[in-house]
């Protein structure tokens, strides 16, 4: 079906080169709004300079016509009737993807879909992991932290899916279901702990402010409790704040055993991953505009 459906929507320029257009592709991954699809193709963007390819030459931006119908005219001074049924051309914004762009697209999309996950199997994921692998060793650590971090929020929504099916379903519930996956993980602190430690406002995201080992050791606990929960069944709230706690608790146990430093000591870097993106987004602008004039 994935095959058909992607294979249904790839065009052929006139160099014989294949490409998908961001819209049709916005379609057949579910995403009803352009300003949520565009966010995913921002964070692919990202991505794609990170891991040192021409953001231009896989998202290359382009203007599509489409129809918008007239409004009714209703200056009652005028003779004649309103303008019904007549239309105009308007231009949006869409983009000729490579089919890399796609892979970072559907590799940063919403994880829950089941169409997302096709989407993954056929633009070649296995191959592209161990790409992604190899060039994770070659990355800077601001580099690796947006590589991190962008994988953390893919897998939060994984164990979020699992929280619910035990039956936490209220916001409230949920930040106590994560906070006792960080008490297990930095020996008793809650997430407002950690933040007041880091020095953090209110409005900060403690996970934004992570070196990449700290984040790394909370992929870790957030995988794992999530097949600990779909392995043992967990259908509680009760079961599921023991398991992500006990989950947590033993990826420290781990960090300790084999002699790495404990999470509540590693640093906090000076920049936010906002910051980092936005420092990013202003890095491909300049590349884009080089590569128009």
């Amino acid at each position: 079906m994935s095959e058909k459906t992607f294979e249904g929507i790839k065009h052929i320029n006139e160099y014989d080169a294949e490409y998908w257009l961001a819209r049709e592709l916005q379609e057949v991954l579910q995403y009803t709004k352009w300003e949520n699809f565009n966010k995913v193709i921002d964070t692919a963007k990202i991505a794609c300079n990170i891991s040192k390819h021409a953001v231009s030459d896989h998202f290359i931006e382009v203007n599509k016509p489409i129809e918008m119908p007239t409004k009714p005219r209703t200056d009652k001074t005028k003779i004649g009737f309103p303008d019904l049924g007549k239309t105009k051309m308007k231009l949006i914004k869409d983009y000729h993807l490579s089919r890399y762009a796609c892979y970072l697209i559907v590799m940063n999309g919403d994880p829950r879909k089941e169409i997302i996950a096709q989407g993954q199997t056929y633009f070649a994921i296995k191959t592209r992991q161990q790409e992604y692998a190899e060039l994770f060793h070659q990355l800077d650590e601001d580099e690796r932290r947006l590589f991190a971090r962008s994988d953390i929020k893919r897998k939060n929504l994984w164990l979020m899916e699992a929280a619910k099916r035990a039956g936490i379903q209220e916001p409230i519930d949920y930040a106590i279901f994560q906070d006792f996956g960080y008490m297990g993980l930095y020996n008793g602190e809650t997430a407002r702990d950690i933040a007041k430690r880091k020095g953090l406002a209110d409005k900060n995201t403690i996970l934004d402010h992570m070196g990449s080992a700290e984040l790394g050791a909370n992929i870790f606990r957030i995988t794992q409790t999530d097949e600990v929960m779909k392995n043992n069944n967990v259908s509680t709230p009760k079961e599921a704040n023991d398991t992500h706690y006990n989950v947590g608790k033993e990826v420290r146990e781990t960090i300790k055993r084999i002699g790495a430093t404990m999470p509540e000591k590693l640093p906090t870097p000076e920049k936010g991953i906002p910051e980092l993106e936005a420092e990013q987004r202003k890095q491909i602008k300049h590349k884009s505009y080089k590569h128009l004039s």
